[in-house]
């Protein structure tokens, strides 16, 4: 086996990461990640972490799951691989297809597989479209997001989602706009959050008279923003939203990819809204992030309007429904249905962790904290009471998420929110080490600015 310094000097000479500053990591050599049990994982410099990200929000079961293994083992083993072209299906594909129907509210009767996400938007934006045009309505082609919003990151995906400095490397698609999103903590002002949950959500209706309703085909959303910094909108917010989208006809697209499976305390975290989507996109936890697998349920309402197509839909991808992803995916559901863990979350565990992170609300450092299930964001602020934040050629984000990591802790810096998303098999005892590594980086953090 190589070392350290061997990995990290063939990394840089040969590998382009994702979402990253290369010039940076050229100069700080990359953090080697060389094995995973439960919810730690072990890193060649710091040693056993324990990590609050489940890897990407995708290993939500934790990494000890010896039956998905072995349902990906006996898989490869009978049919490594076939296509779903060419009217070719599987049983994998096919079994999961009808588990995925039945935790999905009753008119959600058909899936679409992709490999990822990002994949699961692109389709999102195919069916959309086609299902217009089958309508007789090929004008309506223009989707409505939010500004910080991720979906993804292929073009399609990319330009769905709101992240500003990734518009500005590429040219977004021309059918896809943003309108503000339900962060109060940063932008609501003097608004009171329900207010703001309003003003935010009458921007949607705002834009769609603007557009013209014969031209939007759609809004997509996260129920809680997840990559943007986990933002739980106001109260008002999603009440309001949907009585637009039912006035107006739009159908919403519910993106599901961080929330889907559990983590929020429900299957998908549209449910904690009394939302009605039309289409659902997953990925990630589906198959614990054992195998890549993605996805689109879609409701009767579109679905069989699709069906009618008497041309081929053009769409679809090589690894589309692959047999051993299908078999991680059928193993991990039933995981989550025998250790009863959606209840885990929604009525121990999720209560639990925020309970105990709530006491961290004292600390100097923190602004705000919000959490829903086994989710939270922690705001970083220099001033409470005015919600200021530090300069940005001196802020909290990246030095906190270094302190972390030197105090055996994986959490995410987005700008000047900490968040996680901690494994939904977590014991009583491991969120308590969580939130004592928690307030130990957050500690550190508030000495090093201090001293800056």
């Amino acid at each position: 086996m190589k070392t350290t310094k061997e990995y990290q000097a063939l990394d840089s000479k040969h590998h382009l990461h994702p979402f990253t500053n290369y010039k940076s990591l050229s100069a700080a050599g990359s953090r080697i990640i060389t094995a995973a049990e439960d919810c730690y994982v072990t890193d060649a410099q710091y040693g056993k972490l324990l990590d609050g990200m489940s890897g990407l929000w995708c290993c939500s079961l934790g990494y000890t799951q010896p039956k998905i293994v072995e349902a990906i083992t006996k898989q490869l083993e009978t049919l490594p691989f076939y296509n779903n072209f060419f009217q070719c299906s599987h049983g994998p594909a096919i079994e999961l297809a009808a588990e995925l129907s039945a935790i999905a509210p009753d008119d959600f009767n058909n899936v679409f597989y992709t490999g990822s996400g990002s994949e699961g938007n692109d389709t999102v934006m195919r069916l959309v479209q086609r299902y217009w045009a089958l309508k007789e309505q090929p004008e309506k082609r223009i989707f409505i997001s939010r500004i910080n919003a991720y979906h993804g990151s292929t073009i399609a995906a990319g330009s769905l989602g709101g992240m500003k400095f990734m518009h500005e490397q590429y040219n977004i698609l021309p059918n896809v706009t943003h309108i503000e999103q339900p962060y109060w903590y940063a932008d609501g002002g003097d608004m009171t959050p329900d207010e703001f949950g309003l003003y935010t959500a009458g921007k949607l209706e705002e834009k769609i008279l603007e557009l013209g309703v014969e031209n939007v085909a759609a809004f997509i959303a996260e129920p809680i923003q997840g990559s943007g910094g986990v933002i739980v909108p106001p109260d008002t917010y999603w009440p309001e939203i949907k009585r637009i989208l039912n006035k107006y006809d739009i159908l919403f697209i519910s993106d599901e990819v961080i929330f889907g499976f559990g983590r929020s305390g429900k299957w998908f975290g549209f449910e904690h809204y009394d939302l009605e989507p039309d289409m659902i996109n997953f990925a990630k936890s589906v198959t614990n992030g054992f195998q890549p697998l993605g996805g689109v349920i879609i409701n009767d309402k579109v679905a069989d309007v699709i069906k009618t197509e008497t041309d081929e839909f053009g769409h679809g991808f090589t690894y589309s429904g692959h047999p051993a992803s299908c078999a991680a995916a059928l193993a991990t559901l039933e995981i989550i249905k025998e250790q009863g863990l959606i209840d885990h979350v929604a009525n121990e565990i999720g209560p639990y962790f925020e309970k105990c992170l709530n006491k961290l609300e004292s600390h100097p450092l923190v602004g705000e904290i919000r959490t829903k299930g086994m989710v939270c964001a922690i705001e970083l602020v220099k001033n409470k009471e005015k919600r200021e934040r530090y300069p940005q050629d001196k802020p909290a984000g990246p030095v906190c998420r270094d302190a972390c990591i030197e105090n055996g802790l994986v959490m995410r810096a987005v700008g000047e929110t900490m968040v996680a998303a901690p494994q939904i098999t977590m014991t009583k005892a491991q969120v308590d080490e969580f939130i004592s590594k928690c307030e130990e980086a957050l500690d550190s953090t508030l000495e090093k600015l201090s001293n800056q």
